[in-house]
C-alpha cells in the first residue's frame, strides 16, 4: 500500500473540518446525552449513528443483536485500523443541571459514552471527506453494552468486527486530566474485574448457644476480613490485585443466629496471568476459611473482563497523533483498577486505549459514574484530532 502523504496535511484538514462542523459535533454529543439508553437498549443511538454515517455516503451495518454499528471506509487492501466507541448509559439519575440533561428518569451518560460516540461520528465525517487519500482502511465500531459484564465487546467480536483488522484504538473520558491533554500508557491501562457472590447457610440458632450451630454471621466476618488478607499474602502486590466487598446481608434479630448470609464483592488485578488463576485461588481460600465453622456455602464467581494491555507500537502511534496537536498534550496516566471491555478486542488484535482529558481546570475533579459527571466539550475536538490523526498519520508496516 503506497503512502499517500496525507499526514503532512492532517492538521489543516482537521482545522478546516472543526471550523465548519464543531457545532454539529457538540450537537451530536448533546442529543445523545439528553436521550441516554442502557446497555443493549441503545436503539435510538444506533439509529442516529446509522443515519449520520449513511448521510456521509458510507454503508454502515447494524450488528446482529440490534444495537451497535460497524462501518468500513477508505482503502480495501491490507489490514484495517479499527476505531471503537461505546454507546451505552448508566442507571444513574443525572444532577448536572445542564440544559441538555438526561430526559430519561434514572438513566444518564455519567461515564462519557455520549462523548465517545460523538467523537467517532466526527472522526468518520472527517475521514470520509478524504477517504480516497487515506493511507489505510478504517473500520468504525460503535459498540453496545460496555457497562455490563462481560461486555458487549464480545458480541461485536462474535459478529466479526475484528476480522481483517490490524490494530484497534479507543478513547475514554478522564475527568482527572485537564482538557487538551491525552493520557497514554504502555502495558496495563486497566484491570481485570470479576464479581463474587457468596451464599452461606447453617441451621441457625440462639445467640446464647453459638457452639450448638454454625454461626453464619461469624463466618461472614471471617470471609470479609480473611479473603482480602489472604489474597494479599498469596499474590504479588505488584500485580495491583484488590479485593473489596460491596454488600453484606444476614439476619434481623439481635438474639438469633440467622440461617443464611449473603456477600457480594469484586476482585481486580492488573496482570493477565494473575487473572487466569484468580478464580481457583478465591474458591480455595474461601473453602479453607469456612472449613472449621460448620456452615455450608455456594460461591458464584463471575469472570468479567481482562485488563486492557496497550501495545507498545500502538501507543507510539497515538503519541505521534497527540503530539501533532500539541507536544504538551501528551500526558502520562496511571494504571486504573477499573475494568473496561475494550480489553476483549485486544485479545484478538493489538491496539491501545488513551485517556481523554475532560476536566475544565476550574471546577472540582469529579469521578466517572457520579450523578454530577460532565465534560468540557472542547475535549471533543481533541478526541477527533487524536483518532483521525492516528489514521492519517499511518505509515505502511506499522
Amino acid at each position: 500500500m503506497a503512502d499517500t502523504g496525507i499526514g503532512a496535511d492532517a492538521g489543516q484538514i482537521l482545522d478546516v473540518w472543526l471550523a465548519t462542523h464543531r457545532d454539529q459535533l457538540v450537537g451530536w454529543r448533546r442529543r445523545i446525552h439528553a436521550y441516554p439508553e442502557l446497555s443493549r437498549q441503545e436503539v435510538a443511538t444506533t439509529e442516529l449513528v446509522m443515519s449520520e454515517l449513511t448521510a456521509l455516503g458510507l454503508a454502515p451495518r447494524r450488528l446482529p443483536l440490534g444495537t451497535g454499528v460497524v462501518c468500513d471506509l477508505g482503502p480495501t487492501g491490507g489490514p484495517r485500523i479499527a476505531l471503537r466507541a461505546d454507546m451505552d448509559a448508566l442507571p444513574i439519575t443525572e444532577h448536572t443541571g445542564r440544559p441538555f440533561s438526561s430526559t430519561v428518569d434514572g438513566v444518564s451518560h455519567s461515564c462519557g459514552h455520549d462523548a465517545h460516540t460523538a467523537i467517532l461520528l466526527g472522526t468518520a465525517s472527517v475521514l470520509s471527506s478524504v477517504a480516497d487519500r487515506l493511507p489505510v482502511g478504517v473500520r468504525l465500531v460503535f459498540q453496545a453494552a460496555e457497562e455490563v459484564m462481560p461486555g458487549g465487546a464480545l458480541d461485536a467480536i462474535a459478529a466479526g468486527v475484528t476480522e481483517g483488522v490490524g490494530r484497534i484504538f479507543a478513547l475514554h473520558c478522564d475527568p482527572r486530566l485537564p482538557v487538551g491533554s491525552v493520557g497514554l500508557r504502555e502495558g496495563a491501562l486497566t484491570s481485570a474485574a470479576d464479581h463474587i457472590d457468596l451464599q452461606l447457610r447453617s441451621p441457625g440458632g440462639h445467640t446464647s448457644r453459638p457452639h450448638l450451630t454454625g454461626d453464619v454471621v461469624y463466618a461472614m466476618g471471617t470471609v470479609i476480613t480473611g479473603l482480602p488478607g489472604v489474597l494479599s499474602r498469596r499474590i504479588d502486590p505488584r500485580s495491583g490485585t484488590v479485593m473489596a466487598w460491596g454488600a453484606a446481608h444476614a439476619g434481623n434479630a439481635p438474639n438469633a443466629i440467622p440461617q443464611e448470609g449473603h456477600l457480594k464483592g469484586t476482585v481486580r488485578t492488573g496482570e493477565h496471568a494473575v487473572w487466569a488463576e484468580l478464580e481457583a485461588l478465591v474458591r480455595s481460600v474461601i473453602g479453607e476459611l469456612l472449613a472449621p465453622l460448620r456452615v455450608s456455602h455456594d460461591l458464584s464467581y463471575f469472570r468479567g473482563v481482562p485488563p486492557v494491555i496497550n501495545d507498545v507500537t500502538s501507543v507510539e502511534m497515538l503519541t505521534r497523533a497527540v503530539a501533532a496537536i500539541d507536544p504538551s498534550a501528551v500526558a502520562d496516566t496511571p494504571q486504573s483498577p477499573g475494568g473496561e471491555d475494550f480489553s476483549w478486542f485486544l485479545e484478538h488484535v493489538p491496539g491501545a486505549m488513551a485517556r481523554l482529558g475532560v476536566w475544565d481546570g476550574l471546577g472540582p475533579q469529579l469521578d466517572l459514574h457520579q450523578p454530577t459527571f460532565d465534560i468540557d466539550e472542547r475535549a471533543l475536538d481533541i478526541g477527533v484530532r487524536t483518532l483521525a490523526g492516528v489514521v492519517m498519520g499511518f505509515t505502511p508496516g506499522a
